[in-house]
Parts: structure tokens; sequence; C-alpha cells
């Protein structure tokens, strides 16, 4: 499974200081520190960036891959940032995936993004008229988004759906309901659809001792129904990740089953 470091947003008040002052060093330290626990790709999180977005997105994106051999996940809603991010991809390490376009109308034009620069890009199934009901209602939106996808020319082997983790907190039962959405979004296309969360989303709002536990049950259960990747801490995860490896089959059981990469 495919671990997206999820520690390099604008929401982390260390990150969001180093970005306000184009200080790299706590970048590239998280970075680093993602990328040894792990993680396949960085996720770029710098929020609306509406002032100055293309300059930050693309001093993000330089900063990181000066350090880090790993493409990046380029997150923010702000379009005309992810271009500009887009631009200065190191496609050496990897392709860049854009988070993210939804069945909004306004988010319809990063799929001109991601067939231009030949980038992966995820599908929120969410639209203009507000959250999914249910896990139907995710996958009803996620065909319509595939649908989308290839009119813009953008391969369904690079679309990732995300359906859309809820605070477990206020919204307990969406949570079965985007387990059943995952599985779903399989059976939509042969070969299975690609499938993505953010993690931590699960566990926001709860107790800091609680969140670790819920994050990682969650995604036992997730991974058991065939999820793809998820924006997480890699520190966090990965024994989980690969403990499920070795109980589904996928690797081989060995004493030293955590420490092989």
């Amino acid at each position: 499974m495919l671990v997206i470091g999820e520690k390099l947003s604008i929401i982390a008040k260390r990150v969001r200081e180093a970005m306000m002052k184009k200080d790299k060093g706590p970048i590239q330290d998280i970075a680093i520190s993602q990328w040894k626990a792990g993680a396949g790709m960085i996720d770029a999180n710098i929020g609306p960036a509406e002032d100055g977005g293309e300059e930050l997105m693309q001093w993000m994106v330089t900063s990181i891959q000066e350090v880090v051999p790993l493409p990046l996940c380029l997150d923010t809603t702000n379009y005309s940032a992810i271009e500009a991010g887009l631009k200065v991809h190191n496609n050496q390490w990897g392709r860049p995936l854009i988070n993210s376009t939804s069945n909004d109308p306004e988010r319809f034009a990063m799929l001109d993004l991601a067939a231009k620069y030949n980038s992966k890009i995820i599908g929120l199934t969410v639209g203009k008229g507000g959250l999914p009901a249910d896990a139907e209602e995710r996958a009803a939106i996620a065909a319509e988004i595939m649908a989308r996808a290839a009119e813009y020319g953008v391969p369904l082997e690079d679309l990732y759906l995300d359906p859309l983790v809820l605070q477990i907190a206020t919204s307990q039962d969406h949570a079965l309901k985007v387990i059943k959405a995952v599985k779903m979004f399989q059976e939509l296309n042969d070969p299975p659809m690609k499938t993505v969360v953010g993690l931590s989303n699960v566990s926001n709002g709860c107790p800091k001792h609680l969140r670790p536990i819920l994050n990682n049950y969650y995604l036992s259960l997730l991974i058991y129904e065939g999820l793809t990747a998820a924006i997480a801490d890699p520190h966090e995860i990965l024994p989980t990740v690969k403990t499920i490896d070795v109980i589904l089959g996928r690797t081989l059981y060995a004493h030293s089953y955590l420490e092989i990469s």
C-alpha cells in the first residue's frame, strides 16, 4: 500500500511558520523523517494559498525534492499553484499526484492539469451539493468522476478515488459507509480502481491518546477491503501496514518483518 506522508501541512504550526519564512530546514527535516519511516510519496499541503500560492508551491516542491527522492502529492485548491508545482516537480523520482478534483465544477480544471502534465490525480467523491449520504452515493459520484476523467484524457489507472473520511466523533455513521465505498469503488472498473483516504480525518477532534488507536484499527478495516493508498503519518501506520500484509499473505513472514522495507 502506498503511504503518502501527511506531516508537511500548513495546518501544523511549525510547518506554517517555516513556509511563511521560507525556512527550508524544518520542511526538509520532516520530509526526510517521513521518507526514512517508509513513505512512498510526500504530501505538500499549502492550504488555499490565495496570495503567493504559485511561488510557495514551487518553493515547497524544490525544497523537499532537494533532499528526498520521492514524488509529491500537491495539495491545494489553488489551480495556479498546482500548475506551478507541476512545472518544477522532479519526475525522476516518480510522477506527481494532484489533490484533488471532485464533482464540483470549480474543480474540473484539475483534470486538465493532470492530462497536460501526465500527473496522477485524486477524485474526491463529493460535489457542490454537500456530503454524500452513503456508500452508494459515493459510488455514483465516483462513476461520474471516472467518466469525466476519460473525457479529459486522464487514464483511469491514474485516478485515485477518495470516499471522504469524516470525523468519527461527529459523523460515526459514516465510518462504515466509507469502508463499504472503498470496496464498491473497486467494482466500478476492471482492473479495479485505486483508492485513497485521508486517514487521520477519522480521529480529528478526538483525545490525543485515542487518535493512533482509531487511525490504525480503521486502516486495518480499509486495507482488508482493498484500500490502495493513505495520506497518513508513516511513523504511526507502517507497523500496521506491514502486519496486515503478513496476515493476508502478501509478504512472507519472518521474525524481522517489521524491519524489512
